[in-house]
């Protein structure tokens, strides 16, 4: 398929606004009547209130193995950003295409889609699935649904391929990634008297000092030096409380992230903070006060992924575009979903370049799409046995 068929798809994904606070209804519709155009049918696996949907699409014979290609659909907002285009009108510069989503990660869904006729004229024995996910920008919400029904239905595809925007070059792992939001409340009461109430600005700074410490900890290993940062990492991002300064707080919240290599568990990382909290902290609160205490409410979580770069799926995709070198990412992606929760072998590999998603002017290049449409072609074409 031409590059201009490739860009005229994009335009219409780039004009439908899926920012993550919206639905992504229409894209998902506009994605199926494309689809049954071609004869292929796709189902939807729908968010609680269903006003969001996962796609998914089965192109050739039905059984197990086959390749999964895995985009999601959703985009991060432009509001505040300084565009010197619309947003959500594909526009050229110079052999770029510019518009939200165009990297991350529009462009990928483009090029599978304008593959799918070279997809069926190709014939392959096995199944080319189209996984088309929501809400990855929020906490990886989407993908969670779709893989607990594959799941349930016991598929077994044989490899995975998301296709996030790494210039096309092979990402064989990334970190995971975990957040919470920690409440500490305390008592309110005068300055003059701050004994006898319960200050939950300190306690959480006793709190936000234990996740320091915890901080440096991580950074003696384990050790991977992949990664840009060779460890695992934590820190407070969020921090608010208090209403005036001769008032004990009574509320403190804060934030807290944690991105980890696959070596180090994601609970145990939480259990060190809540047991320093639950057995340090609230005991000297409740001694002077007894509805004190610290909560924590979960923001987002997804898992580490990490495939071995000997792995023959991994040859096949060095095979395909002439490579020999992999890398690992610090962001995070669906990968880990569909390695974890459905022990698919999955790599990440698609057009565009990470450094210019969620900023203003996003754009992708034009080589880079004919890329990944070849990619996906090629790699279709390998399915057959």
């Amino acid at each position: 398929m031409s590059n201009s068929a490739i860009e005229e798809i994009l335009a219409s994904l780039v004009a439908i606004d899926t920012t993550s606070s919206k639905s992504n209804l229409r894209l998902i519709d506009f994605v199926r009547s494309y689809l049954a155009g071609l004869g292929v049918e796709s189902e939807l696996i729908f968010s609680a209130d269903r006003q969001k949907a996962n796609l998914w699409a089965a192109i050739g014979a039905a059984g197990p193995g086959g390749l999964i290609l895995s985009g999601h659909t959703d985009c991060v907002p432009v509001d505040g950003q300084d565009w010197t285009t619309d947003p959500f009108t594909l526009s050229e510069r110079e052999g770029r295409l510019y518009g939200r989503g165009t990297a991350d990660m529009k462009g990928f869904l483009a090029c599978v889609l304008a593959a799918v006729p070279d997809i069926i004229a190709g014939g392959s024995r096995r199944p080319v699935h189209i996984a088309f996910s929501y809400d990855e920008e929020i906490g990886h919400l989407g993908v969670r649904g779709l893989t607990a029904e594959l799941r349930r239905r016991g598929a077994k595809p044989g490899f995975c391929v998301v296709g996030e925007p790494t210039m096309m070059g092979i990402v064989i792992g990334h970190k995971g990634g975990r957040s919470y939001r920690c409440r500490v409340t305390g008592s309110s009461g005068h300055s003059s008297l701050a004994p006898r109430a319960v200050n939950a600005i300190e306690y959480a700074a006793e709190l936000i000092t234990e996740i320091r410490r915890l901080s440096a900890d991580l950074a003696t290993g384990p050790i991977d030096t992949a990664f840009d940062v060779s460890h695992s990492t934590i820190s407070t991002g969020l921090i608010e409380g208090g209403s005036a300064i001769n008032m004990v707080p009574h509320t403190c919240s804060f934030v807290f992230e944690y991105r980890n290599l696959i070596a180090v568990s994601q609970d145990a990382i939480f259990a060190r903070i809540e047991r320093y909290a639950k057995d340090m902290l609230e005991p000297r609160m409740k001694a002077i006060v007894a509805d004190s205490g610290i909560s924590f409410e979960p923001l987002y979580d997804y898992p580490a992924h990490e495939i071995d770069p000997h792995h023959p799926e991994v040859l096949r995709v060095k095979r395909i575009l002439g490579r020999v070198d992999d890398s690992k990412v610090a962001y995070g992606t669906e990968a880990g979903a569909f390695s974890r929760d459905l022990g698919v072998p999955t790599v990440i590999c698609g057009p565009g370049s990470i450094a210019v998603a969620h900023k203003a002017d996003e754009a992708i290049e034009r080589e880079q799409l004919q890329a990944s449409h070849e990619f996906i072609v090629q790699l279709a074409a390998s399915e057959c046995p």
